[in-house]
């Protein structure tokens, strides 16, 4: 028995040992470009299960003397690994979102709608569920609207394409499209898109590039809004995507369950994983510096494709506030598959804004839940003088 116990106490340090080791290598995620370091990006998807782990040892070792020391050593280690934490979890419970908005500020949403459901649901033989969607925007009232895979069809100027509407029928007159992906007859375009109930005095577009041409991303969209007396710069992209199809999530659920075939699932799995993390690394450094370049009350939401404690999150935020994290609480979910845990689409803003309110609305009708801020312009750095 003497031997059992000193056993057992032997693989819980050493099990203890190496979730430390873990953690601290994904909170170190944020730090390391996952072109070269795509190990450890990996270990920022599961960081959620590895803060588990560690507070699991932590709680264990305080209620077991023998193992007390390495309790403080967990603890030690979130402790460490608070930024990455914070990054995750936002703590600011019990506050509603107030759906009447105060009139001095400005009510933002992003939302990927992944082409209004249209071309999936259809394959289905079912309809659409664009009604849906743009009667629930309608409802939060937005004053600028940034949509990731918007869909467009139809030649242009059809009196019933999906700008029509939402310029006619949700009152937003002013937009700005990228147009990233144009099919030949222009019968389908699709891309990220801004529209505003403000006039869009300036604008521009960063395309990043494809080497590959593999069609897994949209542009970055700058536009400069004339809000009042007030001139404010709102930003929106949509990243590097994963390229899931229908077979990788087949193969995640073999490699949960711990099938035969788990060594071929986990390859598909990490090579795409490997080839969309090096992609939004690189992608993450041009819109940082494109950021830096304004001299406005800014603004950049949209999908990120990336957790809080990853490289391309951290390289984007920079030294600007995360709007869920300042007046949200929870994890905060805005993408529906594969975890409860991934917050992947954000709205981040500079010192020219502060933030009032922000909520995640959990809606059936895309893959995504749309992120919804108001912000308030602080007057001092209208006027040009952000910090």
């Amino acid at each position: 028995m003497a031997n059992l116990g000193k056993l057992t106490r032997r693989v819980f340090i050493a099990l203890n040992i190496i979730a430390i080791v873990l953690f601290l290598l994904a909170c170190a995620n944020p730090y390391l470009h996952p072109g070269k370091w795509w190990f450890v990006a990996l270990l920022g998807l599961i960081f959620p299960l590895l803060l588990v782990v560690i507070g699991g040892f932590f709680i264990v070792g305080l209620f077991l003397p023998s193992y007390r020391p390495w309790s403080l050593a967990s603890l030690i280690t979130l402790i460490i690994g608070w930024s990455s934490i914070h990054s995750f979890l936002a703590l600011h419970p019990g506050k509603k979102f107030e759906i009447k908005k105060d009139p001095a500020s400005l009510r933002l949403m992003t939302w990927n709608i992944r082409s209004f459901d249209e071309t999936i649901t259809k394959k289905r033989g079912a309809n659409g569920h664009k009604a849906k969607m743009l009667s629930f925007i309608d409802s939060l009232q937005p004053d600028v609207l940034c949509l990731q895979e918007f869909y467009q069809s139809g030649p242009p100027g059809n009196p019933f394409s999906n700008i029509a509407l939402i310029r006619d029928r949700l009152h937003m007159p002013y937009f700005y499209f990228s147009r990233d992906y144009i099919r030949a007859d222009r019968m389908y375009e699709q891309g990220v898109i801004i529209f505003s109930r403000y006039p869009i005095v300036d604008s521009s577009m960063l395309r990043y590039s494809r080497p590959d041409g593999i069609r897994a991303t949209e542009s970055l969209l700058a536009t400069d809004i004339k809000v009042g007396d007030d001139t404010v710069r709102v930003y929106t992209t949509h990243l590097q995507s994963v390229l899931f199809r229908s077979k990788d999530f087949h193969d995640i659920e073999i490699i949960k369950n711990v099938d035969d075939s788990i060594l071929s699932a986990t390859k598909s799995i990490t090579k795409k994983l490997r080839y969309a993390f090096r992609h939004r690394g690189d992608q993450a450094e041009q819109v940082r510096s494109e950021l830096d370049k304004s001299p406005l009350p800014g603004l950049i939401c949209g999908d990120f494709n990336d957790v809080p404690n990853s490289y391309a999150y951290h390289t984007i935020r920079g030294d600007w506030q995360d709007a869920f994290l300042k007046k949200g609480f929870g994890i905060g979910r805005t993408y529906v598959h594969i975890s409860p845990t991934l917050r992947i689409d954000y709205v981040l803003t500079n010192s020219g804004f502060e933030v009032q309110q922000c909520a995640r609305f959990v809606t059936p009708w895309s893959d995504h839940h749309p992120v919804v801020a108001d912000l308030r312009i602080v007057r001092s750095q209208a006027a040009g003088r952000v910090k």
